[in-house]
């Protein structure tokens, strides 16, 4: 079967980073900085970013590229003896369940996305009942819009790689980064904003070692990157051949992370901000107020500070927002997608239809039982599915995958890779160093 393939270098870097940008970096990055000691957190999320996800990301690119093929075939076929092999297609159907399931939750808080983007629509047309409904928690108003949402994700990863994937992240990615600098700029001129700013750039480095902070900082590495469900493993399959994976990996890296940092610019301050406005942000016991929910509480108090500007550039972040997460969401049906089309020769469209449908449903009973399925739903994927199925694939690539393969494949982009630093340490790194990392910040975390 002919297989989608990016255009260039850029166009990858962007679908990759788009893939994290939506609910990744500025929906999740936020909320756990504010619960998890702001700048303490952000300090350790880098830490764990550069120490653990990005090795784990050149494990799945590097993979996925050699394969040509879904997370099933991909770790089934660089196996060689049967036991590898029934582990290896485990370990791919272990990570099409988990990008299910991120994808069941993440359509939710995409769907409250779209609810803030059409409210302002609603005030400007009169129909102020209606943009009431489309902004205040409810369990027919979550479930109406998820179903908006996966109908637009089916729509696009059905055109496939070039036609979908490439040409929203390409046209729609940077006028997001404008957008977050821009309204930066504006949120550090309001009252309460260096308060904000400080919280986010001055640790307390004794707060460093607080089990749960590791934890929620180690799982939104894995998730922010979209690590250990199959998503990078298949857009690896579409890099060129002659793309040079290590600088590839790292410009995810940075992309992601940078925009991360760029969000929390945005979002702590603008919780400040709207705290000084009369928001409440934090409990008396100091716990955060809002959850899932927060920037949907600040980010509208802020536009609504802003005047009649406030309105349109309201309606523009959340159309933006809406767009990211979209980005990031067909990334993740496309996991178990590829797999239908490539091992069961199912038509693209009817295996489109047909798994969003099921996502869907888990979604609706997400939402009927939100209290108790929500945060449950989010911890066991992003905190300990994610980093254990990376572990997994930096097992399988150290391990299982011929040296002499890796070196061939990283060769393709670069005829000396062997003798850079990234081929001295990665293999040993990501064989060794990198999986002890993850089985020891998840014991810290137990």
């Amino acid at each position: 079967m002919a297989r989608g393939q990016f255009s260039s270098t850029l166009t990858f870097v962007l679908a990759a980073a788009g893939s994290a940008v939506g609910l990744g970096n500025i929906w999740s990055f936020p909320t756990n900085a504010a619960e998890n000691g702001g700048a303490a957190f952000l300090l350790m999320y880098l830490i764990l970013a550069f120490l653990l996800a990005y090795p784990a990301l050149m494990a799945e690119l590097i993979i996925g590229r050699y394969t040509r093929a879904n997370m099933v075939v991909a770790l089934d076929s660089i196996a060689t003896s049967p036991q590898a092999k029934q582990l290896g297609r485990l370990t791919g159907y272990a990570g099409m369940i988990t990008a299910s399931l991120i994808l069941s939750f993440y359509a939710i808080v995409a769907g409250w996305m779209l609810g803030s983007m059409a409210e302002p629509v609603a005030s400007i047309l009169g129909l102020e009942a209606l943009g009431g409904w489309l902004t205040e928690f409810g369990t027919v108003r979550n479930i109406g819009l998820t179903a908006i949402f996966m109908l637009l994700t089916a729509l696009v990863i059905r055109s496939g790689v070039e036609r979908g994937i490439e040409k929203w992240s390409r046209r729609l990615m940077p006028s997001l980064i404008v957008l977050l600098v821009a309204l930066i700029a504006y949120v550090l001129t309001r009252d309460g904003a260096m308060a904000g700013l400080k919280h986010y750039l001055i640790p307390d480095f004794s707060q460093m070692t607080d089990p749960d902070l590791m934890m929620s900082a180690l799982g939104h590495a894995f998730f922010s990157m979209s690590l250990g469900v199959g998503t990078m493993l298949i857009y690896g399959s579409y890099v060129r051949a002659d793309a040079n994976l290590p600088v590839v990996g790292a410009l995810v890296t940075l992309t992601d992370t940078g925009i991360a940092f760029l969000a929390g610019l945005l979002i702590l301050p603008a919780m400040f901000v709207a705290q000084n406005l009369g928001v409440t942000i934090y409990a008396d016991e100091g716990g955060l107020i809002g959850g899932p929910g927060l920037i949907f509480q600040v980010l509208p108090t802020l536009f609504e500070g802003m005047g009649d500007a406030g309105l349109l550039i309201g309606f523009a972040f959340f159309v933006l927002m809406s767009i990211a997460a979209l980005t990031s969401s067909i990334s993740m049906l496309e996991v178990p997608v590829s797999y239908m089309v490539e091992n069961h020769n199912m038509h693209r469209n009817r295996a489109t239809l047909w798994l969003s449908s099921v996502i869907f449903a888990i979604s609706a009973a997400i939402c009927l039982n939100f209290d108790a399925a929500f945060d449950a739903v989010v911890s066991l994927t992003t905190e300990w599915a994610q980093p254990l199925i990376s572990m997994l694939i930096c097992l399988f690539s150290g391990w299982v995958f011929y040296r002499n393969s890796l070196l061939k494949e990283l060769r393709q982009g670069n005829s000396e890779i062997e003798h850079s630093l990234f081929w001295k340490i990665w293999p040993f790194y990501v064989k060794v160093i990198c999986p002890l990392l993850i089985v020891v910040t998840i014991i810290q975390g137990l």
